[in-house]
């Protein structure tokens, strides 16, 4: 996907949630009013052993409450097996106030929008109110499946206020509409054995604080039909979500622009749902089922065609992806911590990073999309495979062993783009694995690769070109490369006569004593790649290892310090855009171009 489409679908969105906020905007600002029992006509339902009811546009049957007419209604009180059903007309709107209402029904949902052309429950100011239902439902005839949650309801529906919801889903779903669910406000909870939160249509959140325990969803928008539906957009809100499936998944697009969002989906990390094969043809190579014990989807945040993040504080821990479209993912900004039994951040077609801090603690691989583009940002990851990998489809490469697998295309098609940024990666696999070419004109990265001989720091097929910026990558020397002769700043590899330590420093210094380079890496090493401004053609250089230094360090890196020299391990004179020093490379495909003194 290129650059055009992904920003074209982040507008999309966006402007998407936009435009559905403005049409509910009227009807969000008077149930605002309505929670504080500023309107006169408001009709009064009070809930006992006997209901009582002041007011026109109301029948009740027993414990049955049918509200039948446009209007506002506020409930108080207590109303054990009992339900409240709206029946009115296509064009109506409906506002109930929930002032302390406990409301629960064994038999189907207890409150049930059957019709009406828009419906809100206001959350009244400081007070606490629950909707309990049973653990299975009576439904009109056999071929009827509806309601299925214990807040249902057929058309729009809107709930705001300051007060609280409690929802007790015992049967299936939490809170559901057919049509546009809004959430404006309120401090929600929802237990419920199915979908927490599920709006068909769309689902925005703004200003809410929202507490959700799910045994599928969290979060779920699912029409499939429509590019201009099926979407999710949060703002300004507290989420905390402990899903047996997916955290928040829409049909289309997802946007989160700020609020504070805690994730914890299909059993945490710990319950990988992607274990590595172990038999040799597929050794290392993903398991394609979402999960071992019965094909679960147990992702954190997931789209089918654009998440957009610009801001907010976002916490996961998930079994499966932690966050994953089908598509385009772009982040711009927020603080983001990502724990992940699979790939901390997936998308099929494109990942664009534009900033934001992203810390991503745990994954099989750090950042996995067909085509990946970083900007900007502040990005740390940990990876018990690749760390960075752009490669069309999932398990197309023999991970544990660095080969192209049977179905791999290493046709150029994938690349990496890096124009600026902080990125710092910790890699048991590649710490670049790319199935194309790279481009590298900003921004730092720091590698601590892989101590296996059949992996190495930086893997692509290609280019690597470099005009700009500052790569250190450390890691095995079995299948080292460096970035390409086609670069116009120039790099140095060097290999060592023998592995060394994790935490062995590691010194490259000039001529007159002038520091280049000053690493402690984190694992084993025997390959380092450096590529700096710092190199000039035709100037000579001096490799240590060991020894100690002075100065700020940051991520292993070394800067403003005083090196005291350990051991002299290599000399070598930059000849070419690519110096190789040390060892000749014995990998099985060697290294790209320069020269060794």
């Amino acid at each position: 996907m290129n650059v055009i489409r992904i920003i074209g679908l982040s507008l999309l969105i966006l402007t998407l949630a936009f435009l559905l906020s403005a049409c509910f905007a009227g009807l969000t600002v008077s149930t605002s009013v309505a929670g504080n029992g500023a309107e006169d006509d408001t009709v009064e339902i009070t809930l006992a052993d006997k209901i009582s009811v002041s007011g026109s546009g109301v029948r009740v049957d027993g414990s049955k409450i049918a509200i039948t007419a446009a209007g506002t209604y506020r409930i108080r009180g207590i109303l054990d097996d009992g339900q409240i059903i709206v029946k009115a007309e296509d064009t109506e709107s409906v506002k109930l106030i929930l002032n302390g209402a406990n409301i629960s029904y064994s038999k189907g949902a207890p409150v049930y929008v059957y019709n009406a052309g828009n419906t809100a429950i206001i959350l009244a100011d400081g007070t606490e109110n629950y909707i309990t239902d049973g653990d299975s439902y009576i439904f009109a005839d056999s071929t009827s499946d509806e309601p299925n949650a214990a807040i249902f309801s057929k058309d729009n529906l809107t709930i705001g206020g300051r007060g609280s919801l409690t929802v007790n889903a015992n049967y299936y779903n939490g809170i559901q509409s057919k049509d546009d669910l809004i959430i404006t406000g309120g401090t929600i909870t929802v237990n419920a054995v199915n979908d927490g939160i599920k709006g068909r249509d769309s689902i925005i959140i703004r200003n809410a604080n929202l507490t959700v325990k799910a045994g599928a969803d969290g979060i779920q928008s699912n029409n499939t039909g429509n590019i201009n539906k099926g979407y999710v957009s949060i703002e300004s809100s507290t989420l905390d979500i402990d899903a047996g499936e997916d955290g928040i998944q829409a049909a289309t697009n997802l946007a989160i622009g700020s609020g504070d969002i805690t994730i914890f989906s299909g059993g945490g990390s710990d319950n990988n749902s992607k274990p590595v094969r172990t038999d040799w043809w597929n050794w290392g190579k993903k398991d394609d089922t979402d999960n071992t014990a019965g094909n679960i989807s147990a992702k954190a945040l997931k789209a089918a065609v654009d998440i957009t993040i610009t801001g907010g504080t976002i916490n996961i821990d998930s079994s499966d992806d932690a966050i994953h479209s089908n598509d385009s993912l772009t982040i711009s900004g927020g603080d983001i911590l990502l724990t992940s039994g699979d790939d901390g951040l997936h998308s099929d077609s494109a990942i664009t990073i534009n900033g934001g801090d992203i810390f991503i603690a745990k994954s099989y691989e750090g950042i996995d999309s067909a085509n990946i583009t970083i900007n900007g940002g502040n990005i740390h990851l940990v990876s018990r495979d690749d760390g960075i990998n752009a490669a069309s489809g999932e398990g197309d490469d023999f991970a544990m062993m660095g080969w192209p697998g049977p179905d791999s295309e290493e046709s150029g098609d994938n690349n990496l783009i890096i124009t600026g940024g902080y990125i710092v990666v910790d890699s048991a696999g590649d710490g670049f694995d790319v199935n194309g070419p790279i481009e590298m004109t900003g921004g730092t990265v720091i590698i601590n690769g892989p101590t296996v001989f059949y992996n190495g720091a930086l893997d692509y097929a290609g280019d690597f070109r470099i005009t700009g910026g500052y790569l250190v990558a450390v890691g095995s020397s079995g299948m080292p490369q460096a970035p390409s002769s086609s670069s116009t700043q120039y790099s140095v590899m060097v290999n060592l006569s023998s592995p060394q330590p994790a935490n062995r420093m590691f010194h490259i210094e000039s001529e007159d004593c002038e520091g280049i380079l000053t690493f402690v890496p984190t694992k084993e090493y025997q390959s380092v790649v450096l590529c700096s401004s710092g190199l000039i053609n035709g100037e000579t250089y001096f490799v240590y290892t060991g020894g100690s230094s002075t100065g700020v360090v940051t991520d292993g890196l070394y800067s403003e310090g005083t090196y005291s020299a350990g051991t002299k391990v290599e000399v070598f004179t930059i000849s070419s855009m690519v110096t190789n020093a040390g060892l000749p490379v014995r990998g099985f495909f060697g290294a790209q171009g320069g020269t060794r003194r």
